[in-house]
C-alpha cells in the first residue's frame, strides 16, 4: 500500500494510513473557489525608436489558488496532515482540479477511457505542436471519436522519461476538415498546438498523451501551514501553489 502524493479531494481520497486505498478512505473536501494562472516571466527594453524588444527570462509555470469552504475538523484535519508531511514548500505533491478531470467533449473523453493517444513523430523539446494518432486500443476516427478542444489540458507519460510531469494547455486544435497548416490531417489523425512549448523532447515509440485526470505537481508557495478557526468551530484555510518539476 503505498502513500498518496495527491491532495486530497472528492475524487482523490486518503486512508488514516495516509494511502489513497484501503481502510477508513476519507475524502478531502471540495473547493469553494479556484485560480489558475499562466506565468512566463519576460523583459521588456523600449528603443528610442519605440520599438519593443521582449525576451523570456524564466521557465513557465501554473499558478494555482484554492479556497475551501468553512470546513468540519473531520473535513479539515485529513487534509491538514498531509499539507504537514509536505513540510511546507520542501516536497512536492499533486493537484487535481475538477475542471479538468476530463476532456469538454464527452465523446472523445469516452474514447479515452478504452484508447490512447501518442505523437505521430517524435518531437523536439520546444516545439508547441504536433500530431496524433492511435496508440493503443481503438483506431482514432475524428468523426466517430471526435477530439480534444481549446482549453483542454494533457500532460505526457514517457516510459523513457519518467521525469516529464509539465502540464500543456490546448490552444488550436487541426483536423481533416479544419486546417491552416501546409500538411493536412487524415481522417484518423489530430494536430494540437498548446502552451508552453515542449520541456522536453518525446519520442513517439514510448509516449502517450494524456487528456484524463491530469494532475499538476506543485509545492506551496509560502513555507507556513496555517488556518483559523470561527465561532461556529469551522476551519478556514486557503492554498497558494505553484507548479514544480523534478
Amino acid at each position: 500500500m503505498a502513500f498518496t502524493h495527491v491532495l486530497p479531494d472528492p475524487n482523490n481520497p486518503i486512508t488514516h494510513a495516509g494511502a489513497s486505498t484501503g481502510t477508513l478512505p476519507v475524502n478531502g473536501p471540495g473547493y469553494a473557489s479556484v485560480s489558475l494562472k499562466s506565468v512566463l516571466p519576460s523583459m521588456t527594453t523600449r528603443t528610442n525608436s519605440g520599438r519593443a524588444i521582449v525576451r523570456n527570462i524564466a521557465g513557465h509555470k501554473w499558478d494555482i489558488s484554492i479556497s475551501y469552504n468553512p470546513l468540519t475538523r473531520a473535513e479539515f484535519e485529513p487534509m491538514h496532515a498531509f499539507l504537514l508531511q509536505k513540510k511546507g514548500a520542501t516536497s512536492h505533491f499533486f493537484v487535481s482540479l475538477p475542471q479538468y478531470t476530463a476532456p469538454q467533449d464527452s465523446t472523445f473523453a469516452t474514447y479515452l477511457a478504452t484508447s490512447a493517444l501518442k505523437p505521430t513523430a517524435n518531437v523536439a523539446a520546444g516545439k508547441d505542436t504536433f500530431m496524433l494518432d492511435t496508440k493503443s486500443g481503438t483506431t482514432f476516427a475524428i468523426v466517430t471519436h471526435k477530439a480534444p478542444s481549446p482549453g483542454d489540458i494533457f500532460t505526457i507519460t514517457d516510459t523513457n522519461d519518467t521525469n516529464h510531469l509539465k502540464v500543456y494547455m490546448v490552444t488550436r486544435v487541426e483536423t481533416n476538415s479544419d486546417y491552416s497548416a501546409a500538411t493536412q490531417p487524415t481522417t484518423a489523425q489530430v494536430r494540437i498546438s498548446f502552451t508552453p512549448p515542449l520541456q522536453r523532447s518525446v519520442q513517439s515509440s514510448t509516449t502517450t498523451v494524456d487528456f484524463t485526470d491530469v494532475k499538476f505537481r506543485v509545492i506551496n508557495k509560502n513555507k507556513d501551514i496555517g488556518y483559523s478557526l470561527d465561532v461556529n468551530n469551522l476551519y478556514k484555510l486557503s492554498l497558494s501553489l505553484e507548479e514544480a518539476q523534478p
